[in-house]
């Protein structure tokens, strides 16, 4: 097995394979196995190199794939063009996939001249900016790439959640909840016979995330909703939408 087991499942192999590769965030890969832990969730992690070697069965035998927050050109270009129509036809396949911000753009279709899933058909996804924040074209400045959002969803209080250079995700999928501005900012859809939900806010995000920054929403209510998008996306569960 090309992936590193944290807590095998009794049928040999853990449900969720975890992305650990080149250009995801370490701290986002922290945050995310802090929430499998609590959970209870087996779980194995994967490099890139490890997924480059696995075959397009093996990818397909875990029932989601989580691709955390990061550099989403990096972590594209880092697999190969093979590995990405593997995840692509493993999805389509059944497996389940949830993309967290820069997972959530690597979902979506790159310029020719870079790698992606292109689980969107054709879809593009651009950079949300908050609305309090001045966007400088071609770049984005510390300035601009950390902000307090409030996603509201169609059920449930609205919640302030942790946005770092976050997607948002017009054009694709059934919207779960919508950044201030309206834009899509959770969606979830299916994609062949998987399922696939993409988030462009970090709901997992620690309370070390926060430090300089006003939240009205409890760190436990925001990750109770990464639990909840978790399990909708290992579980394939319709979550309310507009």
């Amino acid at each position: 097995m090309a992936c590193t087991p944290r807590s095998a499942s009794s049928h040999g192999i853990a449900p969720v394979l975890l992305f650990t590769g080149t250009g995801t965030s370490p701290g986002d890969v922290a945050a995310i196995e802090t929430i499998l832990d609590n959970s209870r969730l087996n779980y194995s992690t994967v490099n890139s190199f490890q997924l480059n070697w696995m075959t397009e069965s093996e990818i397909a035998a875990y029932r989601l794939l989580i691709v955390p927050g990061g550099n989403f050109v990096n972590m594209g270009n880092s697999l190969t063009v093979g590995t990405a129509a593997n995840v692509r036809d493993a999805v389509k396949r059944g497996m389940n996939y949830l993309g967290i911000c820069a997972g959530g753009f690597l979902a979506g279709r790159f310029p020719a001249s870079y790698n992606s899933f292109n689980l969107s058909s054709g879809v593009q996804f651009g950079f949300y900016f908050p609305e309090n924040k001045r966007k400088i074209p071609g770049h984005v400045s510390d300035e601009t790439s950390k902000a307090v959002v409030r996603i509201t969803t169609p059920e449930g209080p609205a919640l302030d959640q942790y946005w770092e250079s976050g997607p948002r995700f017009t054009g694709w999928g059934e919207v779960v909840g919508k950044y201030p501005d309206g834009t899509p900012a959770i969606v979830e859809g299916s994609v062949g016979q998987g399922w696939v939900i993409l988030t462009g806010i970090h709901p997992e995000a620690p309370e070390s995330w926060r430090r300089g920054m006003v939240f009205n929403t409890p760190v436990t209510d925001d990750t109770a909703y990464a639990r909840m998008l978790i399990d909708a996306a290992l579980n394939r569960k319709n979550l309310a939408h507009y």
